[in-house]
């Protein structure tokens, strides 16, 4: 029981869909929840699934640049009492100078390395955690490299919730910001429509498909009209998750598109970490819940 729980929680938040609902299509798709969203959609009981989990876990992101190199990270807390403490802040500053200085491959390399002749990373979180008396995480991070004709832009949203890395050819560092401010607010997945995966537009094409099948007006359009119809209704979803498409938010009159166009560059890389995506933190109360549905 307490796993079917798990899961309806799970597809609650990322499609918005009630509680029976979510756990009919649980059943209907042997506890797949990626197959159990597409089956809600395809229903018309949830719009369009989520990118990521409700976001609901504690601590900091922080973003950096040092010349061509810059890295993004993520460390987590118990609360945000303690993520907003002065003891964890010099912890994410400390890991952000020791990871981009020795440039580590992983999290657990990265736990190894210390910064300026100090402790190393697992030693630094383990007094942190004496100190302010919870569970920190190293959770990720990531090492960008340019060349010497690209640009960083860094922004940072929320003192910390959510961090972004642009990289700009062609670019000033005011653009690049402006650019990771757009990505902050509006979290697009790809930078151009040309980098969305096949599987995804087939995905989304099979979920319109049938979507399309419960209209009764729509089956009686002949065939290169439902096609066309079918094909606008995906790019219109897919639209909303590409960069350029997307309203610049220092002038919402014009798409980034436009603006990378009148400054001649382009986005190269981009990287948007926000705290506890993918995280999810427990509801004392979803357990009950459940039960009184059932009964």
């Amino acid at each position: 029981m307490s796993q079917i729980i798990e899961l309806i929680k799970v597809l609650r938040d990322r499609t918005g869909a009630g509680l029976m609902d979510c756990k009919k299509a649980l059943l209907e798709n042997d506890n797949d929840v990626e197959k159990a969203i597409d089956w809600l959609r395809e229903k018309g009981i949830a719009k369009v699934a989520k990118k990521s989990s409700r976001i609901a876990a504690e601590g900091k992101t922080n973003v950096l640049a040092s010349g061509n190199d810059a890295i993004v990270l993520e460390i987590n807390s118990e609360t945000d009492f303690v993520a907003n403490s002065d003891p964890f802040a010099d912890l994410v500053k400390y890991c952000t100078s020791a990871i981009i200085t020795n440039k580590p491959a992983s999290v657990e390399d990265a736990k190894k390395v210390g910064f300026d002749g100090g402790k190393s990373i697992e030693e630094t979180f383990t007094d942190a955690t004496i100190k302010l008396g919870e569970k920190l995480d190293l959770r990720r991070f990531e090492l960008v490299t340019k060349t010497d004709d690209e640009v960083f832009g860094t922004y940072i949203h929320m003192k910390g919730k959510i961090s972004v890395l642009v990289v700009l050819k062609n670019g000033t560092p005011e653009l690049a910001k402006g650019i990771g401010m757009t990505i902050a607010a509006n979290n697009p997945s790809y930078i151009q429509m040309e980098d969305i995966p096949a599987a995804v537009v087939e995905k989304e094409t099979a979920v319109q498909t049938e979507l399309s099948v419960q209209d009764e007006n729509f089956s009686k359009k002949p065939e290169n009209v439902r096609t066309n119809i079918i094909k606008g209704r995906v790019d219109k979803i897919l639209a909303e998750q590409v960069l350029v498409l997307q309203d610049y938010v220092l002038d919402p009159s014009k798409k980034v598109g436009q603006i990378l166009k009148e400054a001649g560059a382009s986005v190269v890389k981009f990287i948007r970490y926000q705290v506890g995506e993918g995280l999810e933190k427990r509801q004392d109360d979803f357990a009950a819940e459940v039960m009184n549905q059932a009964k």
